[in-house]
């Protein structure tokens, strides 16, 4: 009989149902229905774990028998539940239905740390739990079981990557911590891969107060023990250290730094009432047809501008080659990777979820709120970049064998 017809045919006694006059009674069904149902389940755990039933004969005397029962309140979704967990003589019996030391249910616990990854307080949780399911939770509780994503993060860090990525970009987002009792500011960086399959991907998070060569280059080298052989390109601010470690690491990697940030820090320089007039002359720079025009138009930008604001064209000329890697490419790969939007969009959907949170109690608080919600984000990039028909075409033409298609 399939699954589905077995649902179907399952029904209440009529009888049962008519006894019933209230919405307590109603409620108090529910949780001798629960608990039998459970009960139930762990003495069928019991009896696999053991290998007989009950009342049947063991194989020899000196086998592993039942000893009575554990009382456990299960907090549910329809109240506290009072259970009678079986125990063996050998103590090793572990259920699955209701592990060891559990004692709130699955469905409870994936509601607390769903709100968690929304942003809530644990304060708005333990009032949101206590009006929706009527139970009472404290502060440590819910930081307890929030922590069981601790152990996912750790796998997650450390699960295998592809072999090639066609487009890697890098950046971080400053969370406020509380350390040594006071406030100071962490980076969280991450890492978005695009996949052979067009998909986005983020591969990794880390945290530190300072960036530099070495800082990257344990990034990078993190990457490349978890099977990643190659980048084809990388997006990145001017971050201090990021070029050189790349390049130490991945030797064959093109570096592309950002041009908005860059259009960005040339800005900051500029007076109000000539910003527009700046930034639509810079626009013929970065905006050329290919390299050539662009470093000519860069000239004359310098003509007009130079006396007025050298440090921002000097900028440009001291970073140049990093800043140009894109005009080698055609125009629908130029549009992913002369920008970091990819995961500037990333960090700006993140502040949505941690805004609640001014600040950190510490390290792992901060990490588990950002993995929560990157992942509940992540659920989104179900679709490949737009035009990756034709763009992973061009990549095959660039790149060759590299691509590994």
């Amino acid at each position: 009989m399939k699954e589905k017809d077995k649902k179907d045919n399952f029904k209440i006694p009529e009888d049962a149902l008519e006894k019933i006059k209230s919405q307590s009674e109603l409620d108090d069904f529910f949780s001798d229905l629960y608990k039998q149902a459970v009960e139930g389940m762990l003495k069928a755990e019991l009896d696999d774990h053991l290998g007989y039933e009950k009342h049947q004969t063991r194989e020899s005397p000196g086998d592993n028998s039942r000893n009575g029962f554990s009382k456990k309140t299960l907090k549910t979704n329809i109240g506290d539940i009072p259970l009678d967990v079986p125990r063996d003589r050998e103590s090793s019996f572990d259920p699955v239905i209701v592990p060891k030391h559990q004692r709130m249910s699955s469905r409870i616990e994936q509601a607390i740390i769903t709100l968690y990854s929304r942003g809530m307080s644990t304060r708005d949780i333990e009032a949101t739990v206590k009006e929706i399911y009527g139970i009472e939770l404290s502060e440590g509780s819910v930081s307890n079981i929030t922590n069981t994503i601790v152990e996912n993060i750790k796998e997650w860090q450390q699960r295998p990557l592809e072999d090639v990525y066609f487009v890697v970009w890098m950046d971080g987002i400053v969370i406020k911590i509380r350390h040594n009792g006071k406030v100071q500011g962490k980076t969280i960086y991450l890492v978005i891969g695009l996949r052979k399959d067009g998909l986005k991907e983020v591969l990794g998070m880390w945290i530190s107060e300072n960036e530099s060569a070495s800082f990257w280059m344990s990034v990078l080298t993190d990457l490349k023990a978890r099977g990643l052989k190659d980048i084809l390109i990388a997006c990145t601010d001017n971050l201090t250290g990021i070029r050189q470690a790349i390049q130490a690491v991945f030797p064959q990697t093109i570096s592309q730094l950002c041009v908005v940030h860059q259009i960005r820090n040339s800005a900051r320089f500029v007076v109000w009432k000539e910003r527009k007039e700046f930034l639509a002359d810079l626009k013929l720079v970065y905006g050329a047809i290919n390299k050539e025009v662009a470093y000519d138009a860069l000239q004359e930008f310098e003509k007009k501008w130079g006396s007025k604001y050298g440090y921002a064209i000097k900028s440009w000329k001291d970073n140049w080659e990093a800043l140009t890697e894109y005009f080698d490419f055609p125009m629908e790969i130029r549009k992913i990777i002369y920008t970091t939007n990819a995961i500037e969009s990333l960090n700006s959907s993140i502040r949505k979820y941690t805004k609640t949170k001014t600040v950190f109690p510490d390290d792992q608080s901060a990490m588990k709120a950002v993995y929560l919600a990157f992942n509940n984000i992540q659920q989104k990039w179900t679709m490949p970049i737009r035009s990756w028909g034709i763009i992973i075409n061009q990549f095959i033409i660039k790149f060759e064998d590299r691509c590994q298609i």
